[in-house]
């Protein structure tokens, strides 16, 4: 793994104080995005111990950028921390997925229905905004900014419903699925017909019928489910099936 280019030899170099500390959000920032490559594309094993030191190293920064990128991606649920432990790749498993899309789909719902009867007509303008303003160029954006978009198109739902409680929730399910989501979107199974779905939905609202769109958002749901799985099954096999030429070399000498 060399990464080395992402980073200058100077980061530590003593600047003055502002200076100093712009060096060290941009550190702080390049880390992130590098080690969030790395965990996306399955450079960094799944429950894999994350080594500080060694990423320090191999970045050529002190540990200080690597430890705030980390905490980064923590908060966003791509990694975990133990205590006394350190860092640790986020499972693939599949254990539990179903219930926390279950729990999404009831808060997401239940946030349907409080907004369709508390906001106000140019609160549901906000909503009807916000997706007009990123619908035309939605399938063609890279995968982070898909799911960036996605998850501010449903939590903008829960913050309509009136309900902070909701928000909270809706947030908190959002940073344990978050890596998973990730992974789906740039597999085969991503159903990039789901756009129109998000516009159903934007029509429920602005017609307040509660019913029509709480059903929309269950199938959408529903459909999100089915095509994690599916791509959780394909990354496991890509992380811990031996590579091709590996398997070729065991052949031969089996002959």
């Amino acid at each position: 793994m060399n990464e080395q280019s992402f980073f200058t030899a100077t980061d530590d170099a003593p600047t003055d104080g502002d200076t100093e500390t712009r060096r060290s959000a941009d550190s702080s920032e390049r880390a992130y995005n590098t080690i969030r490559k790395l965990l996306v594309e399955f450079k960094l094993k799944p429950e894999e111990r994350i080594n500080e030191v060694q990423l320090a190293k191999t970045f050529g920064v002190s540990r200080t950028p690597i430890r705030e990128a980390l905490n980064r991606l923590a908060s966003e649920g791509f990694v975990s921390l133990t205590p006394n432990r350190g860092f640790f790749v986020r499972s693939l498993s599949t254990e539990g997925l179903i219930d926390l899309y279950e729990l999404r789909s009831i808060i997401e719902c239940a946030a349907f229905r409080l907004m369709c009867e508390r906001a106000e007509d140019d609160q549901i303008e906000r909503l009807r905004l916000y997706w007009s303003a990123i619908v035309d160029g939605y399938r063609e954006q890279p995968a982070d900014t898909i799911l960036a978009e996605d998850e501010g198109f449903h939590l903008l739902i829960a913050e309509l419903s009136g309900n902070p409680e909701l928000i909270n929730q809706l947030a908190a399910i959002n940073a344990r699925i978050r890596f998973i989501r990730r992974i789906q979107i740039e597999h085969r199974s991503h159903d990039l017909s789901q756009v129109a779905s998000h516009s159903a939905i934007v029509d429920a609202a602005i017609a307040r019928d509660a019913e029509g769109g709480m059903r929309l958002l269950r199938q959408h749901i529903e459909l999100t489910v089915s095509a994690t799985q599916q791509a959780l099954k394909d990354a496991l096999l890509k992380v811990y099936s031996p590579p091709v030429a590996d398997t070729k070399r065991a052949r031969r000498r089996a002959v």
